[in-house]
């Protein structure tokens, strides 16, 4: 991995383990954010569908303007599209405050 794409992961870490995170423990808000996200996206000429834009091999599809999977951009409600075809909806300490404040609990992984 190239030096500026490993500085550009570390710099986005909080939003790609969100995203990591909401395709792990699904909920359907997230899926439905997702999904119109996705319709964005699948017409967007920027989509990689063969991952040589990806910043991490082998996650494809990935957006080829700022490198991301988007299995999870898609998912990380903290994050925007980098050409602004979809906006962050709130930052994730927010998100976690209204997940605490509704009682939500995270899904717990099957076995």
């Amino acid at each position: 991995m190239q030096l500026r794409k490993l500085i550009k992961v570390f710099s986005n870490i909080k939003e790609i383990t969100e995203g990591i995170k909401n395709n792990i423990f699904k909920s359907e808000d997230v899926e439905a954010v997702a999904k119109l996200r996705w319709h964005n996206c699948k017409i967007c000429k920027h989509m990689d569908q063969i991952g040589d834009s990806c910043d991490a091999p082998g996650t494809q599809p990935c957006c080829a303007e700022c490198g991301c999977s988007l299995q999870w951009k898609l998912r990380s409600l903290s994050s925007k599209c980098p050409i602004d075809r979809w906006d962050a909806l709130m930052p994730e300490e927010l998100e976690e405050e209204l997940k605490e404040k509704m009682g939500y609990e995270d899904a717990e992984v099957e076995n």
